[in-house]
């Protein structure tokens, strides 16, 4: 009776070992393969392969061409302002050289100009000495030795007078004060001059003030 009740025992023992490693079998399939070898797994590393991937090389290429593409931006950025503000400051040494030049050279003009102008005082004054002590012939001498010596000054500085008498009326140059009847071949030309024009250079100082022949056409 003990033997057959020994014998059960070992029988349900081997039974549950092999129910038990049947499960195991069952419920980690992916462990074991068709002949209940285990398989081995690899796990990965995700850093090793972000290191290994080459689309993680050309981002950082990318990346590293970028800054240095931003710290030749900012040297080239920095050699402009250099440059800009070299130029500005050149530019205001330049003009204000050229300011003191041309207010120099208005200086002496106006210096030139009042030399020019002195004899004429000095013959106003020797024709009022001839006007009190002398005759009327000298006083006139005087005064036209003056005037010659200011056209004079005025030539010396570039003033040139305008051309009235015997030439066409030109509205550029001439002012018509009034008109008088004239032959046919005068009509159109300046017969008198009341006041005398004077130009320098290209520009027109002030116009003549002229008389204008007019010629009336017969009737028919």
């Amino acid at each position: 009776m003990a033997f057959f009740r020994k014998k059960k025992m070992e029988q349900t023992a081997k039974e549950a070992m092999n129910e038990e490693q049947e499960e195991i079998k069952i419920t980690d399939k992916r462990r074991f393969n068709s002949d209940g070898e285990p398989i081995v797994i690899e796990v990965k590393d995700e850093e090793t392969e972000e290191k290994a991937d080459p689309k993680s090389d050309y981002v950082k290429q990318l990346e590293s061409a970028r800054e240095t593409a931003d710290k030749k931006l900012v040297e080239v950025q920095a050699r402009f302002d250099e440059l800009k503000n070299r130029l500005e400051r050149e530019v205001s040494e330049t003009r204000q050289r050229l300011n003191k030049t041309a207010e120099e050279r208005i200086k002496r003009e106006k210096a030139e100009l009042i030399a020019t102008l002195l004899p004429v005082l000095d013959n106003l004054h020797r024709a009022i000495e001839a006007g009190a002590n002398g005759t009327l012939e000298s006083l006139l001498d005087g005064v036209r030795g003056t005037a010659n010596g200011f056209e004079n000054a005025l030539m010396n500085v570039g003033v040139e007078p305008v051309i009235s008498i015997g030439v066409p009326f030109n509205p550029e140059l001439h002012e018509a004060v009034d008109t008088v009847e004239v032959t046919e071949d005068k009509d159109g030309r300046i017969t008198n001059e009341y006041a005398r024009g004077y130009k320098l250079g290209d520009r027109l100082l002030r116009p003549a003030r002229v008389q204008v022949g007019h010629a009336t056409k017969p009737e028919e």
